[in-house]
């Protein structure tokens, strides 16, 4: 698999990671063996970094990586970033040393680790990222050896603008895909120039972008395609990347036939994000070997051609473009 920096840490990993929420909660129910199952044959395919959550299961997702990373053969590593901060009410206030160091004690625990590889602030309120105080604390977290690096997971380009700005943010974590196109503007060539790593997010719009949805598809009460689709649990952008869902539909059926053969709707959505020489890594979740080794595939995978990234641009430009490039 091609390897890049990850940022400011300056570790090398795959283009292609894996995302953990799924194995924590708000997808549906993954079992403990399927879950186990699915980092396995991520890692057998060359996926060497794994993104999961303190919040995702309240801890189910840090502690099955935990168990998967201390079952590893020797010699064989994996980096492992985490996040903190949505398991309070989202206040700024909150957002200080002695809460990170007990939300950090809590995920080095679930983790099974005296130092965190990565720590992520996880879309924190806008004004976190404005505060002194709250990089003064992680900067000395990092001094007390709880962790080697931290970087920032935000919603909007203007926070991630913001983060880039800070001298020691390692990477920033953004919505980046074929349906959320504004990170190409700014935050891309910011992050490129200044050495942040950034780290593509919910890269298949919530599985819309796989192709394997329609208007009869139905999600289960306990996910959340269900039950955030309008952000009534957290941010909207968060769910279908804030597209409005038959609109999405829409959308990708202009992009099937952009697809070359031989790839699955979900690689070719995977393959144009690497394409962005910015872009550190992409964690698409998986739920099952097969998915996961499919993901891991496309770090293999040429560029797509020039005249389809211009294709994929026009498709967004008429259909997504109205209603969500003004908001995030």
């Amino acid at each position: 698999m091609q390897q890049r920096t990850l940022g400011r840490t300056g570790v090398p990993v795959g283009v292609v990671g894996l995302g953990a929420w799924q194995l924590g909660a708000d997808w549906g129910e993954v079992n403990e063996d399927e879950a186990l199952a699915t980092l396995i044959a991520a890692h057998e395919a060359g996926v060497d970094f794994i993104d999961t959550a303190d919040v995702y299961g309240d801890g189910r997702s840090e502690r099955l990586v935990g168990q998967f990373v201390r079952g590893l053969p020797v010699g064989r590593t994996v980096t492992v970033a985490t996040k903190m901060g949505r398991r309070v009410p989202q206040e700024a206030h909150r957002y200080n040393l002695d809460n990170f160091r007990a939300w950090n004690d809590r995920s080095r625990e679930n983790l099974g680790v005296d130092t965190l590889d990565l720590v992520q602030l996880h879309c924190p309120p806008s004004e976190v990222y404005s505060t002194d105080e709250v990089f003064d604390g992680l900067d000395l977290m990092v001094q007390e050896g709880r962790m080697h690096a931290y970087g920032v997971s935000v919603e909007t380009v203007a926070e991630a603008l913001t983060a880039i700005a800070r001298p020691n943010v390692a990477t920033v974590q953004i919505i980046f895909n074929m349906l959320r196109l504004k990170p190409l503007d700014d935050v891309l060539p910011a992050a490129e120039k200044m050495g942040v790593g950034i780290i593509a997010r919910v890269p298949l719009a919530s599985g819309l972008l796989s192709g394997r949805y329609d208007e009869n598809t139905t999600f289960g009460a306990d996910d959340h395609r269900t039950y955030n689709r309008h952000g009534e649990a957290f941010d909207q952008g968060e769910t279908f990347s804030g597209v409005d869902y038959a609109t999405g539909l829409q959308a990708v059926r202009r992009l099937a036939p952009l697809k070359p053969e031989g790839l699955t709707m979900s690689q070719f959505a995977l393959r144009w994000i690497t394409d962005h020489p910015a872009v550190s890594v992409v964690i698409p979740g998986a739920r099952n070997g097969e998915q996961a080794r499919g993901n891991a595939a496309v770090g293999e995978l040429p560029p797509l051609p020039a005249a389809t990234h211009d294709a994929v641009r026009e498709v967004y430009d008429e259909l997504i473009r109205p209603s969500v490039h003004s908001r995030w």
